[in-house]
């Protein structure tokens, strides 16, 4: 097992394939460790140096006191490329995880080849609606509220098998609450509305049609803020990659073709 240590803050990371590969870094979303990435992966070639990485108060990373801020998170990622010696990276963000993506790149462009927004946007809710969420999850804790959470996190069609959603409904109650709730204040505080018209780096935004956190509409809005591709997959939620692996790699390796 790999860490690295930000600050005092001892950071989970995956780090597989060959050193010389093309880099694709993964950061995920709320609420999941890097496991959420698993299926997408098994579909990408071995030729590729696939980084990931447990954000702080998730999995297997360390859990301070919160809350954070987005440069927080953002500094976590950067301490794993530094400490890896990345470069040219294809930076893949899902949910918060393009918020961080958008903040390693805002701190540090040269790492940074190519950006994946998965499911996120250059600013998610307004800081009233994470206050709320925050309060209600300190009140009653996350696993009160999960299955609530899964109906965004997933189209219809894969919820209709309970065994399917019931793993990620546990992922997301085992999440440290304070850990959860650190990082709600960082996506209360964090936009990058202003900042996605000044890049030059390739975007892809992506979406699940059924999207019920970051909907298709303000994914959109998003890639035009970027001047971005945008793609929308049909019978997925918030997590596309779980729901539709194959078709989530596809779209990012041709990507990646067009930026290589």
């Amino acid at each position: 097992m790999q860490t690295i240590s930000n600050n005092g803050v001892m950071l989970h990371v995956q780090d597989q394939g060959p050193k010389s590969g093309r880099v694709v870094m993964l950061a995920n979303s709320l609420g999941t460790d890097v496991r959420v990435w698993d299926a997408m992966i098994a579909q990408m070639p071995d030729d590729l140096r696939i980084v990931r990485f447990d954000k702080r108060g998730h999995g297997l990373s360390d859990c301070p006191d919160g809350p954070y801020a987005i440069e927080d998170l953002a500094g976590d990622a950067l301490a794993v490329i530094d400490a890896l010696g990345l470069k040219d990276i294809t930076f893949v963000g899902l949910s918060v995880g393009g918020l961080i993506g958008q903040g390693v790149l805002q701190a540090r462009p040269d790492v940074i080849k190519a950006l994946v927004l998965m499911d996120t946007a250059a600013k998610i809710g307004t800081p009233e609606f994470w206050n709320e969420r925050i309060d209600a999850m300190r009140a009653s804790g996350i696993p009160a509220l999960a299955n609530g959470v899964m109906e965004r996190w997933f189209a219809h069609n894969f919820r209709e098998d309970d065994a399917r959603v019931a793993p990620w409904r546990n992922m997301l109650s085992y999440t440290p609450l304070e850990g959860y709730l650190g990082v709600c204040s960082a996506i209360a505080s964090a936009d990058f509305t202003e900042f996605a018209a000044t890049t030059q780096v390739p975007v892809l935004a992506m979406v699940g049609d059924e999207d019920g956190a970051t909907p298709p509409d303000l994914v959109e809005n998003t890639a035009k803020l970027y001047g971005a591709a945008f793609e929308v997959i049909a019978q997925a939620g918030h997590l596309p990659c779980v729901e539709h692996p194959k078709l989530t790699a596809q779209l990012i390796l041709d990507f990646m073709k067009r930026t290589a």
